[in-house]
């Protein structure tokens, strides 16, 4: 996946993923981690549990729409992080949030 996503392309994306998936991304965003430190950013997020049932099949599905890229750090734990589309569709769905939210309070062009 390119990393110059057009808006039009994350607006397109955003119907693929998923909102606890964009969370996923958000967390990388601020810096990369591997799989159970993702886990606990989500749980301090949403106030429960996550398993890891819900949680790897997730990160497989942002790694196959090309957003987030996995390595080893050693035999048992695998890194992740932001390619630079990911990092671009966290910037542009933002920027895409933050226009709908200006519009929904009166503002907008």
């Amino acid at each position: 996946m390119r990393s110059d996503l057009s808006a039009a392309e994350v607006h397109e994306l955003r119907q693929d993923v998923s909102k606890f998936q964009t969370r996923i991304l958000e967390i990388l965003a601020e810096e990369d981690r591997y799989g159970l430190a993702v886990k606990r950013e989500l749980e301090d997020y949403y106030g429960e549990k996550v398993n890891h049932g819900r949680l790897y099949p997730n990160l497989d599905g942002l790694i196959d729409y090309g957003l987030v890229e996995k390595s080893q750090l050693d035999r048992r734990t695998n890194n992740y992080e932001l390619t630079d589309a990911g990092r671009a569709f966290v910037e542009n769905d933002l920027e895409w949030q933050n226009s709908h939210a200006n519009e929904d309070n009166g503002g907008g062009e």
